[in-house]
């Protein structure tokens, strides 16, 4: 972790090495967390993106940050975008598929082994292809998929969750999102819609009896205060989708360009950077395993929960999203394939 800080702080440093210019243009960057780039990775991004563009562009590109959803939440920030309100942010799956609902195929469970296959095919063909569908259905163009803090796990007050079955019964708080409901409701439980601000005090009154998120978000969130097991399911990878307004980025130069997307691919490393360093320190699960009973299901325990929700998420995809979705996940399918043999 003191490595991690230490390479934020010197990407920082540049913002003091060049006066602003009169003739600057501004990119308006908005994020839903603190912009505390020791606290979150998406903070670290921007923060490391502001950094390193305008060190590179000597101030001529200059970003302000919008944190703490200022500016509204995912799915209306993403809109701001699209309209060209303001010029990029960096969403939740959630937020974007509002716009494009194919992304929907992200949350296919169960479908990554380790946190390196995710890097390796978001930065990779199937990275590109569906940022260049993204772009042509929605004007957005995507900068990179940052990572949000690891894998989906499993929390509840009620009891350990080791087999399917289970979680027959839970009233597990989803995301507002077709496929986390399904996948909840697939294995028994009862999908309930909770509002992240809400969650905390919905756990604790017993609205919900538990939810799903990464590590990282369960200690940063201090859901451990109302939540006794913790099973590492690793079902979900969601990433967070960096955009930019297409027409901004076309009226830039193409030098100005090649800076911005420099810029944001060291900005995505620095904030998956900070998520394994969280994921694995006194902030993720060290901690949590000191106030919580975590549970590691075994390959076939594991296999068991992939045998009960992917054909249902299949089905689910297919309906919601039609021949296209179908498609979409066989490519997932493939490069999930691909990304394991390196």
């Amino acid at each position: 972790m003191k490595a991690i800080l230490a390479v934020l702080f010197l990407l920082v440093l540049p913002i003091g090495l060049h006066p602003a210019k009169a003739d600057s243009k501004i990119i308006y960057l908005a994020h839903l967390n603190k912009n505390d780039a020791s606290d979150n990775p998406t903070a670290a991004m921007a923060v490391a993106f502001k950094a390193e563009l305008e060190s590179l562009s000597g101030q001529t590109l200059r970003v302000e940050i919008f944190p703490e959803g200022q500016l509204g939440n995912d799915a209306q920030v993403t809109g701001l975008v699209q309209k060209g309100v303001i010029q990029s942010s960096i969403s939740s799956v959630g937020g974007v598929s509002k716009v494009y609902p194919l992304i929907g195929v992200l949350d296919f469970p169960f479908a990554f082994r380790k946190i390196e296959e995710t890097y390796a095919l978001f930065d990779g063909p199937f990275g590109q292809k569906m940022g260049a569908d993204i772009k042509s259905k929605t004007g957005l163009e995507v900068l990179g998929f940052g990572d949000t803090g690891g894998f989906f796990v499993i929390t509840n007050s009620k009891r350990p969750i080791q087999a399917p079955a289970d979680m027959k019964g839970l009233k597990l708080r989803a995301m507002g999102v077709d496929s986390h409901r399904a996948f909840v409701s697939t294995l028994g439980a009862q999908p309930v819609g909770i509002a992240w601000n809400e969650l905390y005090a919905a756990l604790k009154s017993g609205i919900a009896d538990g939810q799903m998120n990464p590590v990282t978000i369960v200690r940063f969130g201090k859901l451990d205060e109302v939540q006794r097991y913790l099973t590492l399911t690793n079902h979900i990878y969601t990433p967070y989708v960096w955009t930019i307004n297409a027409p901004f980025m076309a009226s830039l130069s193409e030098q100005e360009r090649l800076w911005v997307t420099d810029a944001a691919r060291k900005a995505i490393a620095a904030g998956r950077d900070l998520a394994r360093g969280l994921a694995n320190s006194e902030r993720g699960l060290p901690a949590l395993k000191a106030r919580m009973a975590v549970y590691q299901p075994s390959e076939a325990e594991i296999e068991a929960f992939r045998k009960t929700t992917q054909p249902a998420m299949a089905q689910l995809i297919a309906e919601k999203l039609g021949a296209e979705g179908t498609d979409w996940l066989a490519s997932f399918q493939d490069a999930v394939i691909s990304a394991q043999k390196k």
